[in-house]
């Protein structure tokens, strides 16, 4: 099966259920019993196929990337961190922006090629951008499921790639 080198994530609404830079407040931390909470001492969660899905592709020895246009950047990495998922990230592009920005350095520095690369995120005006690069896009509609990437790789398989 042809695989993608890289599978890029968006973070908002896509590994999470919030906006990082609204809907939560930072700094974050973990309670006595290894909970992630806020500042207000509200529950934080990744939905609930996120560990899965970057442990999947990572075993499979895919390339996994993040491209988010955050203003809450340091909040982003907090919970990054907090949630462990930095052992599977490989490249990380989050900051305010252009996702075709974060996805030209996204390239120049996996040495990948948008056709081995795919992408998943929850808004219609990034898909659209990043298609154009020639990146496998999916739109995510309510978070991202283990059953969507694995639909997803055998579509990217059954494509013809030179």
């Amino acid at each position: 099966m042809h695989k993608p080198k890289m599978v890029v994530f968006d973070l908002d609404y896509t590994l999470w259920p919030f906006w990082v830079d609204t809907h939560v407040d930072p700094p974050f931390h973990k309670d006595e019993s290894g909970v992630v909470l806020d500042a207000r001492r509200q529950r934080v969660s990744l939905y609930k196929d996120t560990v899965e899905i970057l442990t999947s592709l990572h075993n499979q020895g895919i390339k996994i990337g993040l491209a988010s246009r955050t203003v809450e950047v340091d909040g982003a990495n907090q919970l990054l961190s907090l949630f462990n998922l930095n052992q599977y990230i490989s490249f990380k592009e989050i900051y305010p922006g252009s996702k075709v920005t974060h996805f030209k350095k996204l390239q120049g520095d996996s040495g990948f090629q948008y056709t081995d690369m795919m992408f998943f995120d929850d808004e219609q005006r990034n898909i659209s951008d990043i298609s154009r690069l020639g990146v496998h896009c999916v739109l995510v509609p309510n978070g991202v499921t283990l059953r969507l990437v694995n639909e997803e790789l055998m579509r990217f398989s059954s494509k013809s790639h030179t």
